[in-house]
């Protein structure tokens, strides 16, 4: 596959994964974190926030290696 048909699909992949993310982690927000010191929260809120890169990295990598 040409690397441009693999960032077409990588993009797609990526959304797919981030609209599937975002509302499972704003859930859990609201129900469990909101009763948690705000320190606390700072820290979930953090690791929540950069938490759906790593799945998504080998996905990245396989977008931008080179073509053959």
């Amino acid at each position: 596959m040409r690397r441009r048909a693999r960032t077409l699909v990588g993009t797609i992949a990526i959304l797919a994964f981030v609209m599937i993310y975002a509302p499972l982690a704003m859930a859990l927000a609201d129900s469990r974190i909101a009763e948690t010191p705000p320190a606390v929260q700072t820290v979930i809120y953090c690791v929540l926030g950069i938490a759906w890169i790593i799945p998504l990295m080998p996905l990245i990598k396989w977008m931008e290696r080179p073509d053959r």
